[in-house]
C-alpha cells in the first residue's frame, strides 16, 4: 500500500487550504483555534460560506449538496478543516440527521430538512442519552405513544449539546415497551418550539454552557415526523453514530495545536531562556509529534482499505478513536504547562501581561477536552472492542 498523497490530492489539499485562511472571517479562525466558544451567528456564519461554495456536506448524495469525492478527498478535507482552524460543519446537522434522513427519510422529509439543515437555516441537535441510558443506549425510556395522526412525547434526554440553539431535536424514543430494548425503538423528529418541551442549562466544569437536559411532557408530534419505519429507529441510530465516529480521531485539530504551542513556545520565559530551549519540555512535545505521525500512518491504513473498495467495518477504527482522544489531551496538556502562572489571571485580561492573552482560555480548553476520551464510544469500551475484533480474545 501506498501512503503518499498523490500530486492530485495535494493540489486538491492547496486548494482547500487556500480557500479557508481566505474565506473564513480571521477572527472566527482564531477563536476556534485558542478553544474558545463561537457564537450561534459565527458558527452560522462560517458554514453559510462553506455551504455557498459546497463544503458543508460534500459526503451527502449529490443531489442535496454532496460531492463524489473519494475517501481520500473526504479525508483531506475534515483534516484540513481541523488544521485550519474552520469550524467544523454542525455535526449534528450534517453527520448525524441529514444523513439519516437522506438514506432512511421519505421524499417530503428529504426536501423538507435537508437543504435547510446544509445551510444551517435550521439547527439541529440530538436526543439521544438519557441519564440511565448513556452508553446502554438501548436502555432509553422516553415514550412515544401513538394516537391517531400524532405521537405523545414524555421523558427525558441529556447533554444535549448546544440545545440551547436548536429549532429541531432528532430523538430516539421508545414506541414498543414489550419487545427486546432494542427492538422497540424508533426515530422521530422534535420541533424544539413544541409545547410541552422545557430546556435547562448543565454547567460543564469549564464554566460553559454547552451542554443541557431536556424534559417532555406530553409533547404532541405529527406522526409524518417519524423516519423511515417504527420501531427501526436502533438500525438508524448505528448508521447515525458511524457517521459521528468518521474522522473522531482529529489529527488535524493536535496538529494544528501542536503548531501553536511551539509558536507559543517561542515567547513564554523560561528563567533566562524561553520555554523552547526547556529540553524536558521539548521531549515531551517531540514524543507528541512522534505518537501523532504513527497515528497518521495508522489513519491512512485504514483509508487505503476502504479506496480498495473494503466495505467491512474496521475495527482499527476503535485505535483512531482511543489514540486520537489521548492525543488530543496530551495536546491541551502541553499547552496547560506553556500557560503556567498566566492562566490563573482567569477572565480579567488585565492582570495578563502584554501579549500572552492565550493563557487566559487554556485552563477552560485543558478540562473541556477531559470529554474526548468519553463521548463517540468511551476508550474502555473500544478497547473491549479491540480486544475481541483484532486480538481474538
Amino acid at each position: 500500500m501506498d501512503l503518499r498523497f498523490t500530486d492530485e490530492e495535494l493540489k486538491f489539499r492547496d486548494k482547500l487550504r487556500h480557500f479557508f485562511q481566505i474565506k473564513i472571517p480571521e477572527k472566527i479562525r482564531e477563536k476556534v483555534s485558542a478553544g474558545e466558544s463561537l457564537s450561534k451567528e459565527e458558527m452560522v456564519t462560517s458554514q453559510r460560506i462553506l455551504n455557498a461554495a459546497g463544503l458543508a456536506v460534500p459526503h451527502w448524495p449529490i443531489e442535496w449538496g454532496g460531492k463524489n469525492w473519494t475517501p481520500i478527498q473526504r479525508y483531506i478535507f475534515t483534516e484540513e478543516v481541523l488544521y485550519n482552524a474552520v469550524p467544523l460543519p454542525l455535526q449534528f446537522n450534517c453527520f448525524m440527521v441529514g444523513p439519516v434522513i437522506a438514506t432512511f427519510g421519505n421524499q417530503k422529509q428529504k426536501e423538507r430538512f435537508l437543504k435547510r439543515a446544509a445551510n444551517l437555516d435550521d439547527w439541529w441537535c440530538q436526543g439521544f442519552s438519557e441519564p440511565g441510558a448513556g452508553s446502554d443506549l438501548a436502555s432509553l425510556t422516553t415514550r412515544a405513544v401513538r394516537e391517531g395522526d400524532h405521537y405523545i412525547v414524555n421523558g427525558q434526554k441529556t447533554w444535549t449539546t448546544l440545545g440551547q440553539y436548536a429549532d429541531w431535536i432528532f430523538c430516539l424514543v421508545r414506541t414498543d415497551p414489550n419487545v427486546k430494548k432494542q427492538a422497540g425503538i424508533s426515530f422521530i423528529l422534535i420541533d424544539m418550539k413544541t409545547p410541552g418541551i422545557t430546556i435547562r442549562p448543565i454547567i460543564t466544569i469549564d464554566g460553559r454552557h454547552e451542554v443541557n437536559e431536556i424534559f417532555f411532557t406530553d409533547v404532541k408530534v405529527p406522526a409524518e415526523n417519524l423516519v423511515g419505519e417504527e420501531n427501526k429507529g436502533w438500525s438508524y441510530a448505528k448508521f447515525l453514530l458511524a457517521n459521528e465516529r468518521s474522522g473522531i480521531a482529529r489529527l488535524g485539530l493536535t496538529k494544528e495545536r501542536v503548531s501553536r504551542i511551539k509558536r507559543l513556545a517561542k515567547t513564554v520565559p523560561y528563567h533566562e531562556q524561553t520555554m523552547w530551549e526547556n529540553t524536558g519540555f521539548r521531549e515531551r512535545l517531540s514524543w507528541l509529534e512522534i505518537e501523532l505521525k504513527a497515528l497518521e500512518i495508522t489513519q491512512m491504513r485504514v483509508l487505503s482499505k476502504q479506496v480498495s473498495g473494503d466495505k467491512a467495518p474496521d475495527p482499527a477504527s476503535s485505535i483512531l478513536k482511543i489514540k486520537g482522544s489521548e492525543l488530543q489531551q496530551a495536546s491541551t496538556e502541553l499547552l496547560l504547562e506553556l500557560a503556567g502562572p498566566l492562566s490563573l489571571a482567569g477572565s480579567d485580561a488585565a492582570a495578563l501581561p502584554d501579549g500572552v492573552d492565550w493563557a487566559r482560555g487554556v485552563p477552560g480548553l485543558y478540562m473541556n477536552t477531559r470529554k474526548v476520551s468519553i463521548y463517540g464510544g468511551s476508550n474502555e469500551i473500544q478497547h473491549n472492542v479491540i480486544a475481541k475484533a483484532i486480538l481474538g480474545m
